[in-house]
């Protein structure tokens, strides 16, 4: 009797309790080799491709695309294959994740999964808690601080139907509905972009269920830049689109609750379970609720005196660490626990970023020994990181102060969440011009709404007034 393993779903190294399966490689009754993709699962930070741990035949998968997998649930089961190759046991790095091992029958056990020293999630037929050559530190992710494994699974280019491209583009384009067979890549070894997916999507020339491009073409292209008088063997039609399966749980009045594959239209008049960004959203900001004695206090910054081409944004973050140093209580960490207090002597701004996924808020470092143009290509770069979903974790961590400018869209004061370790967090609101009256008659300003939340333990009402009259104060400079 062949024997039979168990996958269970790793921690893909974003201390996250679980992830959401975005695309299946294979389906049940394949057989799968050792390593090739198995998987693409959404994390809260990227989609990262799972490969195969075992070579066999793949009997049964643990949840369709859009399925929300807890980490050290069961993914997929394969019966393995003795003639094809298998990872030796000489082969385990002695990291572990999940639930000690446990056998199931004579020919089946719980394995679990560690990373390998290339990055990838491979395989490990032994349980225990996770052995890092460290301790777990605290880190930040995309609204917050938590828990994080050490280990890094590094996103690869891997080729799947003929395309190369790492998970990220690939969950792009199945958002999008472009085909990726259809897009002549311009990465290096005819690596398909996140910038060949978007110029595909916005001249709508690769659209899902059109014939791909044929193999040779799309090589050629890639090697040649043209991809002419290159002959090409014929392609068969594309087969019919098949719809994404949807997955049907009980919300808690027990009614049926539907949730949308990743990259389906919203479901609308229905329940739908939260995934990836938006679903650790939730977790930080209840656990910021629960932790923090949030205090507001508001106020207009006149900008009258402005000369053109200030930069909101630096000008901005220039203010910040200005009051950070008036009153560092502010530019601080607190326990709750321990009721210690760290005051830091740099500043690390976490800047949030608004996308369709949910809220990042990568770190801004060393704010205060940068000029002008130095925070503006900072902050260019954590922009254009966060749009991709190429940010490292580390820069989604260890900010000593927040910034949220939600005035580029819309309202005037708000009361902004200030996520533990943390201390405060400031917040502009829509730019408007006001009658203002000054000495001998009255004058048009412009003015800019900002609100700073406190976490009132950690500091008092007179600090948190004081930190906001020295940003009001900087703003009020002509440049």
């Amino acid at each position: 009797m062949a024997e039979t393993k168990t996958f269970y779903l790793p921690d893909l190294g974003e201390g996250l309790p679980d992830a959401t399966v975005v695309e299946w490689f294979v389906k049940e009754g394949d057989i799968v080799r050792l390593d090739a993709p198995l998987v693409s699962m959404e994390t809260a930070k990227a989609v990262v491709e799972v490969p195969s741990p075992y070579s066999g035949k793949v009997l049964k998968l643990f949840g369709p695309a859009g399925a929300v997998i807890e980490t050290g649930a069961a993914l997929v089961q394969v019966e393995l294959d003795p003639a094809l190759p298998q990872r030796a046991d000489a082969q385990d790095t002695g990291h572990h994740h999940g639930p000690p091992k446990t056998q199931t029958s004579d020919h089946a056990s719980v394995d679990q999964a560690a990373p390998d020293h290339s990055g990838k999630v491979v395989a490990s037929d032994e349980g225990g808690e996770i052995k890092s050559g460290g301790a777990r530190q605290d880190a930040g992710t995309v609204v917050g601080a938590m828990e994080s494994s050490d280990r890094v699974v590094a996103e690869q280019a891997v080729a799947v139907g003929g395309v190369k491209a790492v998970p990220a583009v690939r969950a792009l384009a199945k958002k999008l509905g472009v085909d990726l067979s259809r897009i002549s890549p311009s990465g290096a070894g005819g690596v398909v972009t996140l910038a060949d997916v978007k110029e595909a999507a916005a001249k709508g020339t690769a659209k899902t269920g059109s014939a791909p491009l044929p193999t040779g073409e799309v090589g050629a292209r890639s090697a040649t830049g043209e991809g002419r008088n290159v002959p090409q063997a014929p392609t068969p039609p594309a087969p019919a689109p098949v719809a994404a399966p949807v997955r049907t749980a009980l919300s808690t009045s027990g009614q049926p609750m539907r949730t949308a594959p990743p990259g389906a239209a919203p479901v609308f008049g229905q329940p739908e379970q939260l995934k990836g960004v938006r679903r650790n959203m939730a977790r930080v900001m209840a656990d910021a609720h629960a932790k923090v004695v949030p205090t507001t206090l508001c106020d207009d910054a006149d900008l009258h005196a402005w000369q053109p081409g200030n930069d909101i944004t630096v000008r901005l973050i220039r203010a910040l660490v200005r009051a950070c140093k008036t009153v560092p209580a502010l530019n601080a960490w607190f326990d709750g626990d321990a009721l210690t207090r760290t005051l830091h002597p740099h500043v690390d701004v976490g800047i949030a970023i608004d996308t369709e996924d949910g809220l990042f808020v990568p770190a801004l470092r060393n704010a205060d020994v940068l000029d002008a143009a130095g925070l503006r290509q900072a902050i260019n770069r954590l922009r254009d990181s966060v749009k991709n979903r190429s940010i490292p974790a580390e820069e989604l961590r260890g900010y000593t102060i927040s910034l949220s400018n939600f005035g580029v869209f819309a309202g005037r004061y708000a009361t902004p969440v200030v996520v533990p370790p943390c201390v405060a967090i400031v917040a502009a609101g829509k730019l408007r011009h006001e009658l203002v009256p000054v000495m001998g008659g009255v004058e048009t300003h412009r003015l800019m709404p900002l609100s700073v939340t406190f976490d009132h333990r950690a500091a008092t009402g007179g600090e948190a007034a004081r930190f906001l009259k020295a940003m009001l104060d900087d703003l009020a400079l002509s440049q």
